[in-house]
């Protein structure tokens, strides 16, 4: 069952639905907020939009990284029990 939850984001407090456990959803929060604070801190300029658009896109970087990391284990993994099993009929 979802809950509501209040999260804080650039300071600005956000009612989310969850059903994740309220430790996950502000380990979520602390995540958002450090990387944020290290993009934030890397800009010359203040604009809280341009600082989300670029934590998104580094964020989705890494998403898409790990997701092709993690296919091309499972084909690794699918090429080994192959070898495996050719190895075993001999």
């Amino acid at each position: 069952m979802k809950q509501s939850h209040l999260v804080t984001v650039l300071g600005r407090e956000i009612s989310v639905r969850s059903s994740a456990p309220v430790e996950r959803v502000r380990e979520i929060e602390g995540f958002v907020n450090a990387r944020l604070r290290e993009i934030g801190s890397a800009l010359k300029s203040g604009d809280a939009q341009l600082v989300l658009a670029l934590a998104l896109l580094n964020t989705a970087e890494e998403l898409l990284e790990l997701r092709a990391a993690g296919e091309r284990g499972a084909s690794l993994d699918d090429r080994l029990q192959g070898m495996i099993a050719r190895l075993e009929k001999v």
